[in-house]
């Protein structure tokens, strides 16, 4: 278990560990973000969503509300940038735990959302739009992690893309290539093992919605704690690893 918990979130990567830890990373993603609406009534990992909804604001003339979509766009890159700076700092430091800190930052957030969220939820005009800021941020770090440590070929969030990518998968294994006349350069052949990754990912985000749903109906904003401890996990052998050589040289 310990090993592979520090092949899953360290720097050294494989397409195993790739998948593996995207599987996590989109179940948690589904949870927040269904979390996330039933707390404040909008879906934070839908950028699309957001950037149509912004135009369709300023169109009708509510400024306001297009001014709060562009809060949430700027937070989701935000995030982003923020899971590169910190992968890339690690780099530069040489650590194990380049991929695990912005785990860790997420579950931090999470933890604040989870333990602050019933507090905040009193002051609803100041609560909705840091909720959902929040949540943006949260979800563009996560997806830069995966985005960045597969070299762009996983994303946690994006389920458009990922049905789309299903959807020509699909196509290619369809796909009736005629016997002898077919060159090696015109063959087509679905890459099945890509087709299995994304269905899985699809359906992770909906079984994470589900149960970060009923999680948030039920126990309310403290499900979120859930999910940080989830992340936690995922990013405690590199981090530890890390922290245990740091205080080696201290001592020598």
């Amino acid at each position: 278990m310990i090993l592979y918990l520090r092949r899953l979130t360290g720097r050294e990567r494989s397409e195993r560990t790739d998948r593996h830890l995207a599987r996590f990373l989109t179940f948690i993603a589904g949870a927040a973000n269904a979390g996330g609406f039933l707390a404040v009534q909008q879906y934070t990992s839908h950028m699309s969503g957001i950037v149509s909804s912004m135009a369709d604001h300023l169109a009708l003339g509510n400024v306001g509300l297009a001014l709060s979509g562009l809060g949430a766009l700027l937070s989701f890159v935000t995030g982003a940038a923020c899971s590169a700076v910190l992968v890339n700092w690690g780099r530069r430091q040489g650590l194990q735990s380049e991929y695990a800190f912005p785990l860790v930052l997420e579950a931090i957030l999470l933890m604040c959302f989870g333990l602050l969220g019933s507090h905040l939820a009193r002051h609803e005009a100041l609560f909705v739009p840091m909720t959902v800021m929040l949540l943006c941020f949260i979800m563009g770090l996560q997806n830069a992690i995966i985005t960045k440590l597969s070299e762009a070929r996983i994303r946690t969030t994006h389920v458009t893309g990922l049905v789309t990518d299903m959807g020509i998968e699909l196509g290619k294994l369809l796909y009736w290539n005629i016997s002898g006349n077919d060159s090696d350069r015109l063959f087509v052949r679905a890459d099945r093992r890509k087709l299995r990754l994304l269905a899985s990912l699809v359906a992770l985000f909906f079984v994470g919605g589900v149960i970060g749903a009923v999680g948030f109906k039920h126990i309310g904003f403290a499900a979120t704690l859930f999910l940080a401890a989830i992340l936690l996990v995922l990013a405690s052998m590199p981090v530890l690893e890390d922290l245990s050589i740091r205080m080696r040289r201290l001592w020598q």
